[in-house]
């Protein structure tokens, strides 16, 4: 069988795109949320107990504790909890995004440097927080019956997990993503069939937002399984 354990799904972005992959992410959000009824904000979503407006001020919350350099110190829960009532949401992220953007603009010359609060790296911070705000962006559009976005978020989101997993030692298993080819996981053994997955039902199922026994996977690929 050909080595895939170093084969990425995806190109790996410079700091710049990173950074600025993340802010557009943020300004859709923004445009998402912003444009929503009351009764779209109070809809329920597959995130247990969380309605759409508690989604919104989770990533609120992740920007704001960004700028105060307080990231970390506040749960989801709690971040949404304390902000799911902000009269305007889409217009607070727009402001607390617009005080993260100095805070980014020198970021390749600190790009490895380590956050002691939540034990990555600036970039890796970064990812994850694109990666973050791309799914929950998934969470509102399915909860208000608007159609997932493909776009740039999702390939960086697919990419950030592919190494998520890989860091925690996922597997054994190949995974079969089209456009992104495929990857090894663990030792799998010769000659096994690789998890052949639609990209965005793959990257829900390890955010916890599908049974992963229907792609043929147990719930370790859950990465959030342990908050649960």
């Amino acid at each position: 069988m050909t080595d895939l354990t170093e084969r990425p799904f995806a190109p790996d972005l410079t700091p710049r795109q990173a950074v600025d992959g993340l802010l557009d992410q943020y300004a859709a959000f923004a445009d998402l949320i912003g444009g929503l009824s009351r009764e779209e904000l109070d809809a329920p979503t597959r995130c247990a107990a969380w309605a759409v407006r508690d989604v919104a001020a989770h990533v609120l919350g992740g920007a704001a504790d960004t700028v105060a350099l307080t990231i970390g110190t506040r749960s989801p829960d709690e971040q949404a909890a304390a902000l799911r009532d902000t009269p305007d949401l889409a217009a607070a992220l727009r402001e607390a995004v617009a005080g993260l953007k100095p805070l980014l603009a020198g970021a390749e010359a600190a790009w490895e440097q380590p956050i002691p609060a939540v034990r990555r790296t600036l970039g890796d911070g970064v990812r994850v927080l694109w990666y973050d705000t791309y799914v929950h962006d998934d969470d509102v559009r399915v909860a208000t019956g608007r159609p997932s976005d493909r776009g740039p978020g999702l390939t960086a989101s697919v990419a950030w997990m592919d190494g998520e997993l890989r860091s925690r030692g996922w597997g054994p298993a190949v995974l079969d993503l089209p456009g992104f080819g495929q990857r090894r996981y663990g030792d799998p053994a010769p000659g096994v069939t690789p998890v052949r997955a639609d990209p965005l039902e793959f990257l829900l199922t390890a955010a916890g937002r599908r049974d992963p026994a229907l792609l043929g996977l147990d719930e370790k690929v859950n990465i959030h399984r342990a908050a649960r």
